[in-house]
């Protein structure tokens, strides 16, 4: 049975300024399996990237509980919330100037964060990690003779360098061209098969529907997830399919623990409501939802 590596209930995040309080989190829920490849989805100020930093250790919530690899986020010190960042969590980030350092050479790149005992451990295991982003043969270059999806490529195995056991990336596909974006996402695939925990936040339509499990937030809370379709699951890499139109997945609304759900608003606005009142009735084995009157 898999162990749960994301554990947050009721997570709550406000950004204070002398003008004006933001209410980021709003009692979030969510549980991520180890073993799992996750995305998150959602319109910009949903709560996406403020979630994934604090799972990072690069932000602290305001309330709530948040478990990440056994680790109490809230009762952590300084001190423990540096190691937590250092073994249990990588970053991949968008902006490559976040994870490189334009001077060194791939390869250096990747040894840098290592903290094993020798520099020949440390070297075999950067080699071992250029050769799984396909990147073996470019091991001497300097980071300005990448492209784009290289360094994205570089950054990722920077990420794992410490062997992390959650991987985190936010938009890691989002400033490289779709064919590029493929290969990435197939990289995330195959570090899953070899069972790597995976949070990917995304607006990419077509990553997202090739996904196992995809989580939407809006306005701070889970809404919505879907479940990749059980036809789909095994042919992620065939070209036949058009991930970003066909229905590849089922979607399931979240109840929280209040038994409250998020209607998304395309739906509200077909019943023409002339205020914030619904009828709810049974009808065999469902729940339907009308305006009053209908």
């Amino acid at each position: 049975m898999a162990e749960t590596m994301i554990q947050a209930e009721g997570l709550v995040k406000i950004y204070k300024t002398k003008e004006t309080e933001v209410l980021a989190l709003q009692g979030l829920d969510l549980t991520v399996e180890e073993g799992e490849l996750t995305a998150l989805i959602g319109n910009s100020g949903s709560g996406k990237s403020t979630f994934l930093n604090m799972i990072g250790g690069l932000d602290r919530p305001s309330a709530g509980s948040l478990v990440v690899g056994g680790k109490n986020l809230f009762t952590m010190t300084e001190k423990e919330l540096v190691v937590y960042k250092r073994d249990t969590v990588g970053f991949v980030w968008q902006n490559n100037a976040r994870n490189l350092l334009p001077y060194l050479s791939a390869l250096e790149n990747i040894m840098l964060p290592m903290h094993l005992s020798s520099a020949k451990k440390k070297k075999d295991k950067a080699l071992e990690l250029l050769e799984m982003v396909g990147l073996s043969a470019k091991k001497h270059s300097r980071l300005n003779t990448l492209s784009g999806g290289e360094q994205q490529r570089i950054a990722i195995a920077i990420a794992l360098a410490n062997s992390p056991k959650l991987l985190l990336a936010d938009e890691p596909t989002g400033s490289v061209d779709p064919k590029t974006a493929n290969y990435i996402f197939d990289v995330f695939t195959e570090l899953n098969k070899q069972g790597q925990t995976i949070l990917i936040v995304t607006h990419d339509v077509a990553l997202s529907k090739k996904v196992k499990r995809v989580i939407a937030i809006r306005d701070g809370k889970i809404s919505s997830e879907r479940i990749l379709k059980e036809s789909y699951a095994e042919r992620l890499k065939e070209a036949s399919i058009d991930w970003r139109s066909e229905d590849t997945q089922e979607e399931y609304v979240i109840m929280d623990k209040a038994g409250r759900v998020q209607i998304p608003r395309e739906l509200l606005n077909t019943l023409n409501l002339k205020d914030n009142k619904l009828k709810l009735e049974m009808q065999d084995d469902r729940i339907i939802i009308s305006k009053p009157g209908a």
